[in-house]
């Protein structure tokens, strides 16, 4: 038999994704005023950077809107950010590999793994499909 657990919001592996999910956020749109700074630069076409630091503005504010959503019990949310951290995996492994920045590489590494494991752990699993309601159907033999 089952425990039963009040439904009183996402389980702290979630919330703890959540904020990790945010962080993320707020570091595109720090790349993004980095970007725009650059754009004063001499020689520098501002059109195509103020472009870029748009994207990241954009992609930036999904990102927090993801995080928030985890962070208050949103299971919306929980499919994008798992979508993220496996979008970002390339990224992680340009680091190690042929950029050569391996301590960068291997911090986003654990950053971005701990986030995706956070996500996947089965009680995150169970808070998405609703299974850790009071009422919920036991569908474990």
């Amino acid at each position: 038999m089952r425990a039963q657990r009040p439904a009183d919001g996402p389980p702290r592996q979630v919330r703890l994704a959540g904020v990790l999910v945010g962080l993320q956020g707020l570091l595109a749109i720090g790349f993004a005023v980095a970007l725009g700074v650059r754009s004063f630069a001499p020689g520098v076409a501002v059109g195509s950077v103020l472009g870029e630091a748009g994207y990241f503005v954009v992609i930036g504010a999904a990102l927090l809107a993801v995080g928030f959503g985890l962070f208050t019990g949103r299971r919306w949310a929980r499919t994008p950010a798992i979508v993220t951290q496996l979008l970002l995996l390339p990224a992680v492994y340009s680091l190690i590999g042929p950029s050569r920045q391996l301590v960068l590489g291997l911090v986003a590494l654990v950053y971005v793994g701990s986030t995706f494991m956070l996500l996947i752990s089965e009680r995150s699993r169970e808070w998405s499909m609703g299974m850790d309601t009071p009422d919920a159907p036991d569908v474990r033999s």
